[in-house]
């Protein structure tokens, strides 16, 4: 998931406003087995009031289909090469399977290529895929700007490219020239978390930050979801943990242990860019006498981990997560691939946001919207 650094600073502005919190007071220290809702009150009742109208709609699992519902006829076939940043990432391979279940649904042959998380590699996979001629080259969770020599032999070669969490925004870009970038608003994202947070600990939180700095992308939405709990005065951002994600699963034991030991009491809330960061925080947090269902509540702003999931149903160490419809995502490239060879326009589809918590995670194990968008999908391609 990557973006420009400038291109985040003027959605930071963005969210800014969106995220124009009243100020509070600091409230006590949260029942432990309460789950993630404070039992006192910060002084910014409206404040608290907005964000929990905001959660109670982002948390609604039955809302209607809002993509599109006409389009070109399936082309004839074609041959997709989907490019990942690291398939160990989980919204990366989520996306990777929507896009070969949709292209198996419209009759195309997707092949993957994974560049492990390095730039080097991430630059070689797709001259790769240049070199096979494919008709078109999905560049998934990186930023094509750090391979753009690769990007402009691709451009010249007429490949359509579309991207997934590749540049700021959805929708087509002009630099790096995509077909379409296909992604929920980071700054619904950011906002919606800050809120969260916000709603549960009713403005009472002390919040520890995990992020990628490495990726811009990632700075500019810790640096929204910052903002964002910053507006609350009496929820304090106690700390920032800046942990490469392909290094996650080494590093975050050990920043657990010495966060719990550093912080005490005043932590009762975390907040990651994906959900992996919280995938080895039982044992640190265990062996530290947390229980699983209570402080540090850990909130994932993206992507819906199947593991993520599960931590959530069985209240192990993870409260929440903004889940991407992954799947549905898949099949939404799937779609703008259709349109561009047709030489229509991109969809200007953009997936609503939505939370996941112990509310209404139920038996799922990721976000799959209940929306016919499968049946909506095959409907356009008159499959």
């Amino acid at each position: 998931m990557k973006l420009t650094l400038a291109h985040r600073l003027g959605a930071v502005a963005t969210a800014g406003a969106l995220l124009a919190f009243a100020g509070c007071e600091r409230g006590s220290q949260m029942k432990a087995d309460a789950g993630p809702t404070a039992t006192a009150e910060g002084t910014c009742p409206d404040v608290v009031a907005a964000a929990e109208t905001a959660v109670a709609k982002a948390l609604d699992v039955a809302a209607p289909w809002t993509g599109p519902t006409s389009g070109p006829k399936a082309s004839g076939s074609k041959s997709i090469i989907y490019i990942a940043q690291a398939m160990t990432n989980p919204g990366v391979a989520g996306v990777a399977k929507g896009v070969q279940e949709a292209g198996a649904a419209i009759g195309w042959n997707v092949r993957i290529l994974d560049g492990g998380g390095n730039q080097s590699d991430i630059g070689g996979a797709i001259a790769q895929a240049i070199a096979q001629k494919p008709d078109g080259i999905v560049l998934s969770g990186f930023d094509p700007k750090t391979v753009s020599g690769e990007v402009s032999r691709a451009n010249s070669a007429g490949i359509p490219l579309i991207g997934w969490h590749a540049v700021a925004n959805p929708g087509p870009s002009d630099s790096p020239k995509l077909f379409s970038n296909v992604t929920t608003k980071v700054e619904d994202v950011s906002k919606i978390s800050a809120q969260y947070i916000v709603a549960k600990s009713r403005g009472t939180a002390g919040v520890v930050i995990f992020t990628d700095d490495s990726i811009p992308f990632a700075a500019g939405k810790a640096q929204m979801i910052e903002e964002g709990l910053k507006e609350c005065n009496s929820v304090s951002v106690l700390s920032k943990q800046n942990i490469p994600i392909p290094d996650a699963g080494t590093r975050t034991p050990q920043a657990f242990s010495t966060l719990v030991t550093s912080l005490g009491e005043k932590w009762t809330y975390s907040v990651a860019i994906n959900d992996l960061y919280f995938d080895n925080a039982a044992t640190p947090l265990r062996a530290a006498g947390k229980q699983g269902g209570g402080a540090p509540y850990n909130v994932g702003a993206g992507d819906g981990s199947e593991a993520a999931f599960q931590r959530i149903a069985a209240k192990q160490f993870q409260a929440a997560t903004v889940p991407e419809p992954l799947n549905e995502q898949g099949w939404q490239i799937v779609d703008e691939f259709n349109r561009a060879f047709a030489n229509e326009p991109a969809s200007g589809y953009v997936s609503p946001v939505h939370i996941t918590d112990a509310s209404n995670v139920g038996t799922s194990t990721n976000w799959d919207p209940q929306n016919g968008y499968r049946d909506e999908y095959k409907k356009i391609w008159g499959k």
